[in-house]
């Protein structure tokens, strides 16, 4: 009888605590209306590029539409502010480049704390960055360029941090006399380099492969342990003895700082799933990147070692914020 009447009493708790959770709520189902995906540089870039291919992919997996923003300037310190002042409900995204790691070692004060303001969902996909020179330079090789810099001054063109921090640390390990150019954008660097105006610089893959395929541009150097497949003659800073000139130009999504676990679980598990269809692949293929999608909590890890690490490469070349 005792038994009976405590598993009466155990029911009807059960049955009020049901009643008392919204039906609603329970099965509440992320996304719930269309997401937005801020992109912190002009329409057309490497980023914007990637981040539309994916949106388009995510949007049909979530019923919902996802939204491409782009929200430029500062070298991406607008949009990704915002991002850090919207609701953490999932609904507002980020895509950033390498530069998101780089801002805190070359600006003096930022909106936002790189470290604390965002949750890490993936480092999407990575490229390398290339250096590059006109079709029509008597620099065939990297080996010809670095030899040549080491007897006389070069100029190598940049226009982000990125880009700033790979040319100086191609200075330091090789020992260079080259000379930093600096350019608000990295079609103009491809301009002047044509134009016979500046002798070499460093950009991504995205830049340099429309003039790469018209036939007036060369890649020389790619900043990776090895060689692409689309610029099969590029040598790679380790085979031309510059051991450590590794420079990554990645593609990361982040949500402001406090984001569900749950729904970061998600968007990483549907984003695993959408970069597995072929045509998707291809495409990240033919852009010269390759897909990684890195954990968070690793995603966490590798942004802090790039801050450090490119930190320390502006340390010994003097490079201070501004």
């Amino acid at each position: 009888m005792l038994n009976h009447r405590w598993m009466r009493a155990a029911m009807m708790s059960l049955a009020c605590l049901a009643a008392a959770v919204p039906w609603g709520h329970a099965a509440a189902k992320w996304p719930d209306k269309p997401v937005t995906l801020i992109v912190p540089y002009a329409p057309g870039g490497g980023t914007d590029i990637v981040s539309r291919l994916v949106a388009q992919k995510l949007s049909e997996r979530w019923g919902q539409s996802v939204v491409v923003e782009n929200r430029p300037g500062a070298n991406g310190v607008i949009g990704t502010g915002h991002v850090a002042k919207s609701a953490p409900d999932g609904h507002t995204l980020l895509m950033v480049v390498g530069s998101h790691a780089i801002n805190p070692v070359l600006m003096k004060s930022l909106p936002y704390d790189t470290a604390k303001g965002f949750t890490p969902i993936t480092r999407l996909a990575v490229s390398p960055m290339v250096l590059v020179v006109a079709k029509s330079s008597p620099y065939k090789t990297l080996n010809d360029l670095v030899e040549a810099a080491r007897k006389q001054p070069l100029g190598v063109g940049y226009s982000e941090g990125q880009t700033r921090l790979t040319g100086e640390l191609l200075r330091q390990v090789g020992k260079l006399q080259t000379i930093p150019v600096s350019y608000k954008g990295g079609a103009q660097i491809m301009v002047d380099i044509i134009g016979g105006h500046l002798a070499s610089g460093f950009t991504s893959v995205l830049t340099a492969l429309p003039h790469v395929n018209g036939g007036n541009l060369r890649v020389i150097g790619v900043a990776a342990d090895e060689r692409m497949p689309i610029f099969p003659d590029a040598m790679t800073f380790k085979e031309a003895g510059l051991e450590g000139v590794q420079s990554l130009n990645w593609y990361g999504l982040f949500g402001p700082a406090g984001m569900p676990a749950a729904t970061v679980e998600q968007i990483h598990r549907d984003l695993r799933e959408v970069t597995a269809d072929p045509t998707v692949a291809k495409q990240m293929r033919d852009q010269g990147a390759a897909i990684v999608l890195t954990p968070p909590d690793a995603f966490r890890a590798f942004i802090g070692s790039e801050t450090q690490k490119w930190a320390e490469v502006a340390r010994r070349g003097g490079i201070r914020p501004e």
